[in-house]
């Protein structure tokens, strides 16, 4: 499977949500939404652990990719992800990759080779 890197510079095809749904495995989501809702304090139950990747068209999305503005952002711009923007890293963006240092990384090592 080739990588989905998302809008934000997440590796999408690497998320626990997006793994737990291509296998279909009740009991991965179940860890998933355990560990998440301690990590982000926040009531996630194992039904909300369904996600395609946020570049995927019509597909089942976390639901906070479905509210995430960096998302909303790059689909109105027609960007692969935020790598290709000419306003990169933007105040939305920069708060986020400060909570995700890998994030940042990747978009980094892609706008290298642009």
């Amino acid at each position: 499977m080739d990588k989905m890197i998302g809008f934000c510079g997440i590796t999408c095809t690497e998320c626990p949500a997006f793994l737990a749904t291509q296998k279909d495995d009740d009991n991965e989501r179940i860890k998933v939404a355990q560990f998440w809702s301690g990590q982000f304090k926040q009531d996630i139950k194992p039904e909300d652990i369904n996600c395609d990747g946020c570049l995927s068209d019509g597909g089942r999305l976390f639901n906070h990719c479905s509210v995430c503005e960096i998302r909303k952002c790059g689909q109105e711009r027609l960007l692969k992800n935020c790598a290709y923007c000419n306003e990169y890293a933007c105040e939305k963006l920069n708060k986020f990759i400060d909570m995700v240092p890998d994030a940042k990384l990747t978009l980094e090592k892609i706008r290298k080779c642009l």
